[in-house]
């Protein structure tokens, strides 16, 4: 029957659940996996840089089974075969029978953004599913007419909105493109007006949250604007799309012109159309390339089901998807880690110096390095967890000590990699760790453990004697040569410093 997905879509999911899971510790913890990870220490209704949906899955990880590598990567590692079924539901919405099912199946297994998006616990899986999700349910409520899909949406969306905010333009758009289309009844139905309810109620505490902490989310986007997204280039947002769906342009592209032309997808139209309203609006907004990310489970499947239409011959039906798959054979390392950290540096050599591909290695300090950043962010850690411990060992009188961190990186090693070694909490200024750092100490601090690229003049100025401990020796990390100091013997008291110091740490997200 139509109503059920093939078979063959369920085995290609699990298939993709063991592909990941066969490379999920080639490399360790990312950067960001570690701020995540602290935040899950810290349950709040809102963060400084991202909803508080990562933090509570977080907590939930670490209450099942801990802090480690794989407690914090299942969840990706699930969701991508939640993105392979829902990828291929979608496709069965429009009419798309076993084949298309099995090619959007296929095509999501070797796209980057599920290789690598879905192998790191981030909002970015999590948003890509909501995505999903919401355009699934989208679907079914245009082929069903039934009420209840609209106040599924409002759940999904409301959820979607802890995770991450961008889901408000794919709602924004959805709704837009319904009020310019054959659809526009749908706004004198009640459902529609108990969705917007749901999802407002789901999202409050959040919304709260960012009124009481002077709204760091703008802050935080007017930073990401002063810095980043300055550097994005119009042209190069939509070259991007063709490099991020990647083997799959041969699904996406006819699926984007089939479900806009096509005559049997035109009950589905509006939802081209929001794609098109979120993509260009993207692009006037100079938004990150990969924001676009939730798009592509949809123009994959309306691609599935276009192939399907035209193939009719068994060698052309078999032929696509095995020129999918060998074609991305050679650039799956891009997107995951299926080697250690020194063959991967010798992998991208040759890609850089054999096929003349350079573009993963470009850091966002825009010069070239050996490993793309995301991999250099995830090295050095349990290194430098290590190192700090061994520092902190060596602190006499605990109640003395603190352990200082620069950035949300080396903090969240000492968070999450860190407890095997039984390490206090850091004090940190980055990130959501602001407002985490204790503003007064209960005893007199005699030793600090400081981790930083370099000793900073004021810690040297303060205490008497700064030993390094050790620093991260690996050339491929990003964080290659921070070092740690255990400094003891304050010349004054350290106390007093911090009660001068504090005053002039300024909210980065104020």
């Amino acid at each position: 029957s139509n109503n059920r997905l093939s078979p063959w879509v369920l085995l290609i999911a699990v298939f993709n659940v063991f592909f990941h899971l066969a490379f999920y510790n080639n490399l360790g913890f990312h950067r960001d996996e570690l701020l995540y990870f602290s935040l899950g220490q810290h349950l709040s209704a809102g963060y400084a840089s991202v909803p508080p949906f990562t933090g509570f899955a977080a907590w939930l990880m670490i209450h099942i089974s801990g802090y480690t590598l794989l407690s914090a990567r299942i969840i990706p590692i699930m969701l991508s075969a939640v993105l392979i079924i829902l990828g291929a539901a979608i496709s069965r919405e429009l009419k798309g029978k076993q084949y298309a099912q099995v090619l959007v199946s296929l095509a999501l297994l070797v796209t980057p953004f599920n290789l690598r998006g879905f192998s790191l616990f981030q909002p970015v899986c999590f948003d890509i599913i909501f995505w999903s999700l919401i355009f699934w349910l989208t679907l079914r409520g245009i082929n069903t007419k039934s009420d209840k899909y609209l106040l599924l949406i409002g759940l999904a969306a409301g959820f979607g909105l802890l995770n991450k905010y961008l889901i408000a333009l794919e709602i924004v758009a959805i709704l837009v493109a319904f009020l310019i289309s054959p659809y526009r009844s749908l706004f004198t139905r009640r459902a529609l007006y108990m969705a917007i309810i749901i999802a407002t109620v789901i999202f409050l505490p959040n919304l709260i949250w960012q009124v009481k902490n002077q709204f760091p989310v703008l802050v935080h986007m007017q930073a990401l604007n002063d810095t980043q997204l300055v550097h994005v280039n119009r042209m190069s947002f939509f070259t991007d799309q063709l490099f991020m769906g990647s083997v799959a342009i041969f699904l996406f592209i006819p699926g984007i012109i089939f479900m806009g032309f096509g005559r049997s997808l035109k009950p589905y139209r509006p939802l081209i159309v929001a794609s098109f309203i979120v993509l260009f609006g993207l692009a006037f907004l100079r938004g990150k390339s990969y924001y676009t990310l939730g798009l592509f489970p949809l123009w994959i499947a309306a691609g599935g089901v276009f192939w399907e239409n035209i193939l009719k011959r068994n060698f052309a039906k078999i032929l696509l998807p095995v020129i999918m798959l060998l074609l991305s054979i050679p650039i799956i390392p891009m997107g995951v880690p299926v080697y250690k950290a020194d063959k991967l540096a010798a992998y991208f050599d040759g890609a850089k110096n054999k096929a003349g591909f350079d573009m993963a290695l470009r850091w966002e300090d825009g010069r070239l390095h050996s490993l793309p950043q995301d991999y250099a962010d995830m090295l050095g850690w349990d290194e430098l967890a290590a190192i700090t411990a061994k520092a902190y060992d060596q602190v006499t009188d605990k109640k003395a000590g603190i352990i200082y961190a620069e950035n949300y990186g080396q903090a969240g090693a000492i968070m999450v990699i860190g407890k095997k070694y039984n390490l206090p909490e850091p004090v940190c200024f980055s990130e959501s760790f602001f407002y985490w750092f204790p503003r007064s100490f209960e005893h007199e601090i005699t030793s600090l453990v400081y981790v930083n690229s370099e000793l900073g003049e004021d810690i040297s100025a303060l205490f008497a004697d700064c030993r390094l401990i050790g620093r991260i020796d690996n050339p491929l990390a990003r964080e290659y040569g921070t070092g740690v100091w255990l400094c003891t013997n304050p010349h004054s008291s350290f106390n007093g410093f911090w009660k001068q110091r504090v005053p002039q740490i300024t909210n980065p997200f104020q």
